[in-house]
C-alpha cells in the first residue's frame, strides 16, 4: 500500500497532464504551428523594417550628426560604392524586422515550452527572458545615449591633416558593435545567477575578488573602447562596476533562497553586498540623470 508521501512525489500538484496526455504526432502539429507562425511574424517584421529603414537610420545617426556639428564639420555622411545606400537600408530593415518579430517569436515559443514546464518552472523561465531582455535593452540604451556620444565627440575631435568623412556602412557596423556589445555585457547578472545556482561563486568570493573584478574590467574596457581616452574608458567601466555589484546582489538571493530550502540560517554576510549594490545603483541613475541633463544627451531624443 503505497503512503501519501509515495503518492505526493509520484504525482506532483503542479503537473501538466495535458502535456503528458499529447502525443508526438501532436507535439509535432504544435511544433510546425509555432514554427509557421514565427516565420510569418519574422516575414511581417521584415517588410515593416524595411519600409521604415530611412527614418530608422537617420534615427540612428543622430548621434554621429550632432558630433559632427560640435566639431563644426558638415553634418553630413558619405557613402563610397553606388550600392552603399541600398545595401545599409536592407541591413537596417532586416535588423529592424528582427527587433519587431522578436517578442512575437518568443512568446510562440513559450506558448509551446509552456504547458511542459510546472509552475515555478513557468516562473523562473518569465523572469529569466524577462529580465534578460531588460538588461538587453538597458545595454543598448547607455550605449546609444551615453557612450556612442562621448566616443564620436572624442574621434572626430582629434587634430590633424584631415578631415573627417564619414562612411554610412562604416559608422553603421560600429554603431552595430558598440548597442550589441553592450548588451551583451549586461548580462552579467544573469550569468553570475546560474554560476550562484549551481553553487560555482558565492556573495563572499565575489565581494572578495571585488579588486581583481575592477582590475578585470578595466582592461576590458581598454580592450573593448574605441578611443584612448581616460573619460570614455571610465564612462565605459562604470555599468560594469554597476553590474557586478549587482550580481553580488542577485548572487546573495540565490544563496538565501538556497540555505532557507536546506533549513540553514541565512548568512549575514550576504545582506551587507545586496544594500552596497541598492545604494550604488540609486547613485548610478541619479550621475547618469544628472550627466544627460550637463552634457545634452537627452537632445537625442526624438
Amino acid at each position: 500500500m503505497a503512503t501519501s508521501s509515495q503518492s505526493n512525489r509520484s504525482a506532483p500538484a503542479d503537473s501538466e497532464d495535458a502535456a503528458a496526455q499529447m502525443s508526438f504526432f501532436d507535439h509535432l502539429s504544435e511544433l510546425r504551428l509555432r514554427i509557421l507562425y514565427s516565420v510569418m511574424a519574422l516575414v511581417g517584421g521584415l517588410c515593416v523594417g524595411l519600409y521604415y529603414s530611412a527614418p530608422a537610420f537617420e534615427y540612428l545617426a543622430r548621434p554621429m550628426l550632432a558630433a559632427l556639428r560640435e566639431a563644426k564639420l558638415q553634418d553630413k555622411l558619405i557613402y563610397t560604392s553606388p550600392l552603399g545606400p541600398v545595401q545599409l537600408y536592407i541591413t537596417v530593415g532586416l535588423y529592424l524586422g528582427i527587433v519587431l518579430a522578436f517578442p512575437i517569436v518568443l512568446h510562440q515559443v513559450w506558448l509551446f515550452v509552456a504547458p511542459g514546464l510546472y509552475r515555478h518552472e513557468r516562473r523562473a523561465v518569465a523572469a529569466f527572458l524577462c529580465s534578460s531582455v531588460l538588461l538587453f535593452l538597458g545595454g543598448t540604451a547607455f550605449g546609444y545615449f551615453i557612450l556612442l556620444p562621448m566616443t564620436l565627440k572624442f574621434l572626430v575631435s582629434i587634430p590633424g591633416p584631415f578631415t573627417a568623412m564619414i562612411s554610412i556602412n562604416e559608422y553603421f557596423n560600429m554603431l552595430l558593435v558598440i548597442l550589441l556589445g553592450l548588451g551583451v555585457i549586461f548580462q552579467l547578472p544573469i550569468l553570475v545567477f546560474f554560476l550562484s545556482l549551481f553553487g560555482i561563486v558565492t556573495p563572499r568570493f565575489l565581494w572578495n575578488n571585488f579588486r581583481y573584478a575592477v582590475l578585470v574590467i578595466a582592461i576590458l574596457a581598454a580592450i573593448v573602447t574605441p578611443t584612448t581616452d581616460i573619460l570614455t574608458m571610465a564612462i565605459f567601466m562604470a555599468p560594469m562596476l554597476i553590474l557586478y555589484l549587482l550580481s553580488i546582489g542577485v548572487c546573495a538571493v540565490v544563496v538565501r533562497k538556497r540555505r532557507k530550502a536546506r533549513g540553514e540560517l541565512p548568512a549575514d554576510a550576504a545582506a551587507v553586498p545586496l544594500a552596497v549594490v541598492i545604494g550604488v545603483i540609486g547613485a548610478g541613475v541619479a550621475a547618469v540623470l544628472w550627466a544627460g541633463q550637463h552634457f545634452g544627451w537627452w537632445q537625442l531624443l526624438p
